[in-house]
C-alpha cells in the first residue's frame, strides 16, 4: 500500500521537467510533492524544513559545481533518499557502502516511470511486522495454554 504522507521533493531548472516528475509520482499515488527551480529554494526548504524529505530527485545541472550534491546528500538528515540524476561524471557501476545506500546517481537525463518505480520500491517497502494480522502472534500462545 502508498505511503501517502511520503514527502517528495523534485528540483529541476525546467518546468516541463518538474511537472513530467510530479506526474510520475502522481500516477503511483504520491501526491505530496513540492518541486523548486534553482538551488537557492532547494537549501532553504531542506535546511529550514520542520521534518526531513523522504524522496528527491535533483537534476545535477542545478548546482552546477555550486554544490557537491553527494556529500551534501550523504550525511544530511533532512534527505532520506535521493536520485541525483542527469550527472555525466556518475560512476558506471554503483559503489556499495554503508553511507551511500540512500543516494542514487543517473546518467540519463531525466528519470522515467521505471526509474521512480525503483526508487519508491526502497523509500515505501511495506512493513512485513505489520503485514500479519495481531490475531495470528496470538494463536501459538493459544495453543500452549490448551495444551
Amino acid at each position: 500500500m502508498t505511503n501517502k504522507a511520503l514527502r517528495i521533493l523534485i528540483a529541476d531548472p525546467q518546468h516541463f521537467h518538474r511537472m513530467k516528475i510530479e506526474r510520475l509520482f502522481n500516477g503511483l499515488d504520491y501526491y505530496r510533492v513540492a518541486p523548486v527551480q534553482d538551488l537557492a529554494e532547494l537549501l532553504t526548504l531542506v535546511d529550514y524544513g520542520c521534518e526531513p524529505f523522504d524522496v528527491l530527485l535533483i537534476n545535477a545541472e542545478l548546482a552546477a559545481g555550486a554544490l557537491d550534491l553527494l556529500s551534501f546528500l550523504l550525511d544530511n538528515p533532512q534527505v532520506r533518499h535521493a536520485l541525483i540524476y542527469n550527472e555525466p561524471m556518475a560512476p558506471l557501476q554503483a559503489v556499495t557502502g554503508f553511507a551511500q545506500e540512500n543516494v542514487q546517481i543517473s546518467h540519463t537525463p531525466l528519470p522515467g516511470l521505471q526509474a521512480v518505480r525503483q526508487l519508491m520500491a526502497l523509500v515505501d517497502a511495506p512493513d512485513i511486522t505489520h503485514a500479519v494480522p495481531d490475531w495470528q502472534h496470538a494463536q501459538p500462545l493459544l495453543r500452549r495454554a490448551h495444551a
